[in-house]
């Protein structure tokens, strides 16, 4: 009986929402998972805030926040990341955060975001 009432996952919840958006918004999301899970294999999925997937290495490396028009990852401390791929297009202003907006038909550079992903892990390390 215990099992019927037991409380989903954030894997489970994610994998919900990426099938849920039944559009190219699920299918980005699924594809940048897919990277951070492979840049960071230990990395830890949480879903906050009524619905955001975010992952967690030693505090909070990013989220994936899914809008009508894009899909946003937010890095938590993303102006410290070295960025030579210039990857970050988005929230360039503030002092912490560093976003990268995807858009329909954009393709994501898995080497460059592979590599930032590990950067913010390192940065939480320190």
């Amino acid at each position: 009986m215990d099992d019927l009432i037991k409380e989903k996952t954030p894997a489970q919840k994610i994998d919900e929402k990426i099938a849920a958006l039944n559009d190219w918004r699920g299918d980005m999301l699924a594809q940048i998972r897919q990277v951070i899970k492979q840049a960071a294999p230990d990395i830890i999925e949480e879903w906050k805030w009524r619905g955001v997937p975010t992952w967690y290495h030693g505090g909070m490396i990013c989220t994936g926040e899914t809008y009508k028009d894009k899909v946003k990852m937010t890095f938590a401390k993303g102006a410290s990341l070295e960025d030579p791929a210039k990857l970050f297009n988005s929230s360039l202003d503030g002092n912490v955060r560093r976003a990268i907006d995807f858009y329909e038909n954009d393709k994501i550079d898995e080497k460059a975001l592979s590599a930032l992903i590990r950067a913010a892990v390192k940065r939480n390390a320190s």
